[in-house]
C-alpha cells in the first residue's frame, strides 16, 4: 500500500500483486521434494547399471578363461538389477523431460490450449501408472506372504522385484499427478505454475545468431 499526493489530498494506491505467486511457490516446493526422492532412485538405478556391467565382465571372463561361468548372474540381473535400472530411473527421466515427445504443433497452439493438452496427457499417464503400481503392489503382497522363489541354482525371492516396480511407479505417479494438477491450474492462471517441456533442439537459435 502506498500514498499518492494529488491536489492537496492523499489517495490510497495499491501496488500490483502477483496473485499466482503463492500457488507457484507451493508447486515449486512440491517439485523440489519429489526431485530429492527421484535423485535417490536415479542413484540406485545407476548403481544397478554399474553392477550389471561388472557382473557381465566377470561372467564372461570366467566363462572363457576359467570355463566356469557364474551360474547365478543371469537370474540376478534379470530379476533384480534390470528391473531396478528401468523402473527407478523413470521418475527422474520424467522430471527432466527425458522421454520422447512429439511437438510439431506446439508453437502454433495458444498457451492455455497447450496446458489443456498436457493436463489430459498427464492425467491419462497417471491412470495407467497407478494401475500398474496397484497390480505390482498386489503381486508383492502375495509373493511376500508366500515367500515365493524362482526355480534356479540360487532360489532368489521374487517379492523384491515387485517391490522395486511398486516404488518406481508410485513415485512416477506422484510426478504425473503434480504435472497434471499444475497444468490444469495453469489454464486458469496468467502464469505457468509448472515447468513446461523444453523447446526442441532444432528450434533453439544457433550460437551467435541474432535474436
Amino acid at each position: 500500500m502506498s500514498l499518492d499526493r494529488r491536489q492537496g489530498g492523499f489517495m490510497m494506491r495499491t501496488k500490483p500483486r502477483d496473485e499466482a505467486a503463492p500457488a507457484s511457490r507451493t508447486m515449486m516446493a512440491i517439485s523440489r521434494s519429489l526431485a530429492r526422492l527421484e535423485t535417490v532412485l536415479a542413484a540406485l538405478a545407476s548403481i544397478s547399471m554399474a553392477a550389471i556391467m561388472m557382473i557381465i565382465v566377470v561372467d564372461v571372463a570366467m566363462r572363457y578363461i576359467l570355463s566356469s561361468p557364474l551360474g547365478w548372474s543371469y537370474d540376478l540381473i534379470g530379476l533384480y538389477l534390470m528391473v531396478a535400472m528401468f523402473f527407478l530411473i523413470l521418475p527422474d527421466t520424467l522430471h527432466h523431460h527425458g522421454h520422447v515427445a512429439i511437438d510439431l504443433f506446439r508453437s502454433a497452439l495458444p498457451r492455455r490450449v497447450r496446458h489443456l493438452g498436457l493436463t489430459i496427457g498427464y492425467a491419462a499417464g497417471t491412470l495407467v501408472m497407478a494401475l500398474i503400481g496397484i497390480e505390482a503392489w498386489g503381486r508383492f503382497h502375495s509373493a511376500f506372504a508366500a515367500q515365493d522363489r524362482i526355480a534356479a541354482l540360487v532360489p532368489w525371492l521374487t517379492w523384491p522385484a515387485y517391490l522395486i516396480v511398486t516404488i518406481g511407479t508410485a513415485v512416477l505417479t506422484l510426478r504425473l499427478i503434480y504435472r497434471a494438477v499444475g497444468h490444469g491450474l495453469s489454464i486458469f492462471s496468467q502464469h505457468d505454475l509448472v515447468e513446461m517441456p523444453p523447446l526442441p533442439e532444432t528450434s533453439k537459435p544457433a550460437k551467435g545468431a541474432a535474436l
